[in-house]
């Protein structure tokens, strides 16, 4: 599965170009579980190749975020936690991810939105709470993409590094090689996880 998903996001980066990258981000902030832990290092990879520009890179990632969370707060202003509730169980949002935002937005008020886009896990289901408080939209706005650039920009930095280091150590690619086994394990736990919370939310 994650195998299949790392092939979409490949392909649609490198079939589409920036567009392909703010899409992809728009999805994932959209509380779609797309990890940007493979988008923005792969983009990132690119542009170490000359594909791309890391500033532009960054900054159509944070332009995608901002694209996904405004359809994520507009959930919240005119669903009501009640809606989100019913349906996040079909995007894997579970009452624990739900809890978890509210708590940070309840604790940080409108700042929570520009920390928890620096954090996993939490940035991705944000919008959320500070659409059902009917947060500012403008401020929502400019918060979402002042925290959702650096964290476009480490990610993709990190594959920019990466990418350039890789013709130039063949150590480097063997470590690489040796540790398929274990995120493969990684991964296979981590799909069974959201398997089993899934059909828990089901039940419930």
């Amino acid at each position: 599965m994650m195998g299949a998903i790392a092939g979409f996001i490949t392909h649609a980066i490198s079939s589409m170009g920036y567009a392909g990258i703010a899409a992809l981000m728009a999805i994932e902030s959209a509380c779609i579980p797309l990890p940007s832990e493979v988008i923005m290092p792969f983009s990132g990879y690119l542009a170490s190749k000359g594909q791309f520009s890391l500033i532009l890179v960054a900054t159509v990632g944070a332009i995608g975020c901002n694209i996904g969370s405004t359809l994520a707060y507009f959930v919240g202003a005119y669903g009501g936690r009640r809606a989100v509730e019913r349906w996040g169980r079909y995007i894997l949002l579970s009452q624990s991810d739900l809890d978890r935002a509210d708590r940070w937005f309840s604790r940080y008020g409108s700042a929570a939105v520009f920390v928890s886009r620096l954090l996993p896990l939490v940035r991705t289901f944000i919008s959320l709470p500070a659409g059902i408080a009917r947060m500012p939209f403008w401020k929502f706005q400019i918060y979402t993409f002042i925290g959702s650039w650096p964290w476009c920009l480490v990610l993709a930095y990190v594959g920019l590094k990466l990418g350039q280091a890789w013709d130039k150590s063949p150590a480097l690619r063997n470590t690489m090689h040796a540790l398929n086994g274990v995120v493969l394990v990684a991964i296979l736990i981590g799909v069974g996880f959201y398997v089993r919370r899934f059909f828990k939310s089901r039940e419930a």
